[in-house]
């Protein structure tokens, strides 16, 4: 169960860093847009929104990666906290913005919270 945990929260790291780069840098561009929905103006109106997201996101994902290579009991907190940090941003987010973040954002990283936990 703990290799599947590491699998899981690495996949949440680098789910978050994909997500820094799609909004830090490439919302404007297709990628980012298909990501977004967004027509051309609207990235372009949102783009310092979604860099600050994306900003976030980034910190998410060295969370993350702070609670695989810290030492336990660190290491095994620090990703609790941080998939609790990422369950809550989705659900709320799905809530306030759009529903596929819950399948998206929260679902995984609820799945990997429970990973952590039933490893630990």
């Amino acid at each position: 169960m703990h290799t599947l945990s590491v699998v899981l929260v690495a996949l949440m790291a680098l789910l978050h860093a994909y997500i820094l780069v799609l909004e830090m840098f490439l919302w404007q561009r297709g990628p980012g847009r298909r990501f977004s929905g967004f027509d051309a103006e609207m990235a372009r109106a949102t783009a310092s929104l979604a860099a600050n997201q994306g900003l976030y996101n980034g910190f998410l994902a060295a969370g993350l990666v702070w609670g695989l290579i810290a030492d336990d009991p660190t290491g095994y907190r620090v990703q609790i906290f941080f998939l609790s940090c990422i369950v809550v941003a989705g659900v709320y987010g799905a809530a306030t913005a759009n529903r596929r973040i819950l399948f998206a954002q929260a679902l995984p990283a609820a799945v990997s919270l429970a990973a952590v936990i039933a490893a630990g």
